[in-house]
């Protein structure tokens, strides 16, 4: 297929200005989550849609969060999943950017904004990839949907978690997208999330009166101690996903930052929330936090809360609450999808390494249905954080990649093999 290749890679060069013209668009149009209304940015792309002469639907049970797919099938043939999110995270009042976070501003191959990696620019790729292939498709074999979602960022489930449940054309057979994760590795995981809320209640007293009344705030100290050891909680991994993440653990330093090969492989603890007291002399009555656990493959959230509720019962004052679990879900690191992809980014000159990512992306919803799924995007450049930006020759790079392995995976040629 390396003709068909070199004119699709030579197609995505052409299209650079559309490419980046859109996304820069894309960034001016709001949707920072929290609040998670995404009208504005699904306008921008249904607009979009509209000039290409593609149909679609804007679905979802919420207005304020709509959701497009789109879809087209070529015949019998198995079906591919496009995804990528509208929602961002928010900027407050803006302070620290050295450039307009809603701005879309290109300086010296960067595209500044929020969203820029997380992530609008692996969104258009999702969009430019579906478009492509809606004009190609008599040279493919069964279909393509392409799911622009909204709610990413607090869970997806009145997302990409409401389509699968109620949309069939959004299974398929394979899930593709490009969250933030560096043209240097493929993420065919991700690390689980659990929650949790830690009370702790005491019968509180005047400040001067120590005697009288255990301080929450002390206590609840102490069990923040106490927890951060479950980051040693052993992790008995499958073998096939222990060789894939030695084989990618330089790689995973380069695009998680040093010590992200570790962390990727244990548990983390992050205390997210803590608050208690209500005066500077007054034995605070209440201390409540929040527990951010992030769990790898291997390791089930009973595994876990094994451990965090023998450390809660040491301290008879206090109790905790497991709010939000989402289980850690991989692929086969050697899947189809992988291997298409990584072929494809070899010949482009980079050889991504299969890893897992540490944070949590819409990819469980398929993974948890049994569809395999896979993400490879732009470097984290601010991800969170201010400036955040994309450059441009990475986003042409995943995006020739994408192009390329969505023909290959749909192609007449591969599924005559």
């Amino acid at each position: 297929m390396s003709d068909v290749k070199d004119r699709l890679f030579r197609r995505v060069d052409s299209d650079r200005d559309e490419l980046v013209g859109f996304l820069r668009g894309f960034l001016r149009a709001r949707s920072p989550n929290p609040p998670g209304d995404t009208r504005e940015a699904a306008a921008y792309v249904t607009s979009y849609l509209d000039r290409k002469g593609i149909s679609f639907k804007v679905i979802g049970p919420d207005k304020e969060k709509p959701n497009i797919v789109s879809s087209f099938s070529s015949g019998e043939g198995r079906r591919l999943v496009l995804n990528g999110h509208m929602d961002v995270f928010p900027v407050g009042d803006g302070a620290g950017w050295s450039h307009d976070p809603w701005g879309g501003e290109l300086v010296d191959g960067r595209v500044y904004g929020r969203g820029a990696c997380d992530m609008k620019a692996g969104t258009t790729t999702m969009i430019y990839t579906y478009v492509v292939l809606h004009e190609l498709m008599n040279e493919i074999l069964g279909g393509a949907t392409l799911t622009v979602v909204s709610d990413e960022e607090s869970g997806g489930r009145l997302g990409s978690g409401w389509l699968v449940e109620n949309l069939p054309e959004t299974m398929g057979d394979c899930c593709v997208t490009v969250e933030p994760s560096s043209p240097y590795t493929l993420r065919f995981g991700e690390k689980g999330i659990l929650w949790l809320r830690v009370t702790v209640r005491t019968p509180g007293g005047h400040g001067a009166y120590t005697h009288t009344s255990a301080n929450a705030i002390k206590i609840a100290s102490r069990l923040v101690t106490d927890l951060e050891t479950l980051k040693d909680t052993p992790v008995h991994y499958p073998e096939n996903l222990a060789k894939a993440l030695e084989e990618g653990r330089d790689a995973a330093e380069k695009a998680l930052g040093r010590g992200g090969a570790d962390v990727m492989s244990k548990v983390s603890v992050n205390i997210g929330v803590f608050s208690g007291g209500v005066k500077v002399n007054v034995i605070p009555r209440e201390c409540v936090f929040e527990v951010d656990l992030r769990l790898p493959p291997g390791l089930a959230k009973e595994d876990l809360m094994h451990h965090v509720e023998r450390i809660v019962a040491m301290y008879p004052e206090a109790e905790v609450d497991a709010f939000r679990y989402d289980g850690p879900l991989w692929s086969q690191p050697e899947g189809e999808m992988a291997v298409i992809l990584r072929g494809n980014a070899r010949l482009l000159g980079v050889d991504p390494k299969p890893i897992v990512s540490l944070g949590g992306s819409d990819l469980k919803f398929w993974r948890q249905r049994g569809v395999p799924s896979y993400y490879y995007g732009l470097t984290n450049h601010g991800m969170g954080t201010v400036d955040e930006y994309a450059e441009v020759d990475e986003l042409l790079h995943v995006t020739k990649v994408h192009l390329a392995s969505a023909y290959e995976y749909l192609s007449k040629r591969a599924r005559a093999r």
